[in-house]
């Protein structure tokens, strides 16, 4: 009788262990996996201070005025201090007075990141 008792025990257990996991099975779906660039090349090169870098990338038509991650090169420049560039920027053609989704300019930006020679660069085109 225990042998008995013990077995219908297991073969309940196995049917309950299959029912549940025939009624758990999920539809199979397709994922897309999408790789988005945050920050694109030319603006990394200005936060790096690669001048090399930035001025091929220039040479080869990048747009010194084009938004990435919602910031302008010259506000990536004006950000990180990076003097050099942010001249050759503007000699380029880029606009200091863009503002950014955030809504602030190059020169904001300085000011917050406390880019000394950048802000007094800015403040001198302005006067």
């Amino acid at each position: 009788m225990k042998k008995s008792a013990v077995i219908i025990a297991i073969a309940l257990g196995f049917l309950f262990t299959t029912l549940h996991a025939s009624n758990s099975i999920m539809p199979t779906s397709t994922y897309e996996t999408v790789t988005k660039r945050l920050v694109d090349p030319f603006c990394i090169s200005i936060v790096k201070g690669d001048l090399d870098t930035v001025k091929k990338l220039i040479e080869l038509g990048q747009d010194v005025n084009k938004k990435s991650n919602g910031l302008t090169p010259a506000m990536y420049a004006a950000k990180y201090n990076r003097l050099d560039i942010l001249k050759l920027l503007v000699d380029k053609g880029a606009k200091l007075d863009v503002k950014s989704a955030k809504g602030m300019t190059a020169e904001k930006y300085a000011e917050l990141s406390n880019a000394k020679d950048a802000l007094a660069y800015i403040k001198e085109l302005d006067s």
